[in-house]
């Protein structure tokens, strides 16, 4: 695990993933974006729900597939947490579980690992402004 520090007037945003290259390209990715910080890098679900809990990220990238807690089952549990945390499913599952995964109330969407990058970066503004949307709300 690795904290990072933040500021409150960026987006928050914790990064997801078992494998160290992905976490590392994605840190780096998001971190050269304006007003978007990368809070916490995390290698399982359990590391994850450990830095909500301290870091209060707005938008989780969350890989499904990992050891220890995969991010199914993080992401409930990230939710009774911090329900406005907005998670995006982060995966390269081409089975029929993945076309199912939006439709869990746990997943604010879905993203597959080989979407371009602008277009997740788009994705993750567009999860974060709901996740600051919900929070002015009181929801």
């Amino acid at each position: 695990m690795l904290m990072l520090s933040c500021e409150l007037s960026t987006l928050r945003v914790l990064v997801v993933d078992d494998h160290e290259l992905t976490r590392l390209t994605l840190q780096l990715v998001f971190s050269c974006q304006e007003n978007i910080q990368v809070v916490g890098l995390a290698s399982n679900g359990e590391e994850a729900i450990e830095m909500v809990k301290r870091c209060h990220p707005d938008v989780i990238v969350l890989d499904l597939q990992m050891p220890v807690m995969d991010g199914w089952s993080a992401s409930s549990q990230i939710k009774a947490i911090s329900p406005n945390t907005q998670i995006l499913a982060y995966s390269s599952v081409e089975d029929v579980n993945f076309q199912g995964t939006k439709a869990m109330s746990s997943f604010d969407d879905v993203c597959k690992k080989d979407v371009p990058t602008s277009e997740l970066i788009a994705l993750v503004r567009r999860l974060g402004q709901r996740a600051k949307d919900d929070s002015v709300a009181g929801k």
